[in-house]
């Protein structure tokens, strides 16, 4: 069993470089798109207005992406946080993670179970939670995401 560090953190996840600039790209050159074309190519008015509105919502999600991708997971004895302080779940109200092949999580992620419901929350390309659900992933390095996981079943075990 691996030993904590001195702040106590187990495990890290972090966004991919790669990863975030990649979809960071995808969002802002759509919501960019949609509106230079409803611009230059103005469709009818209900249609007009309906695109500007997507392409404003992809810019707009497109920079909370950005600075979501700048926080970091962290894993200690007690908890699974965010460093901006939110608490994702506590380990003993986890019951089982789901990392599978098929299993409902993000991309280079995984799945938590939980015990009890918890409020709806989500930080774009790092985490989510919905219900009983948490997801870890997204933009996230594939080897940290793994190793976290691991651990994280590692403890519920016992």
């Amino acid at each position: 069993m691996f030993e904590p560090d001195e702040n106590g953190v187990l495990a890290v996840v972090e966004a991919s470089p790669a990863r975030r600039i990649f979809a960071y790209g995808v969002l802002f050159g759509l919501g960019a798109l949609v509106v230079y074309l409803t611009l230059v190519h103005p469709p009818a008015f209900h249609w007009m207005v309906f695109m500007l509105v997507f392409g404003v919502l992809m810019l707009w999600q497109a920079e909370r992406l950005r600075r979501a991708t700048h926080v970091t997971i962290t894993l200690t004895e007690t908890e699974l946080r965010d460093s901006t302080g939110t608490v994702l779940a506590r380990i003993d109200d986890i019951r089982s993670v789901d990392r599978g092949v098929f299993a409902f999580k993000p991309s280079n992620g995984f799945t938590l179970v939980l015990r009890s419901k918890k409020p709806r929350a989500w930080l774009p390309g790092l985490w989510w939670r919905f219900g009983r659900r948490v997801g870890v992933g997204g933009v996230t390095n594939a080897g940290q995401s793994k190793f976290m996981a691991e651990r994280i079943s590692m403890m519920i075990k016992d």
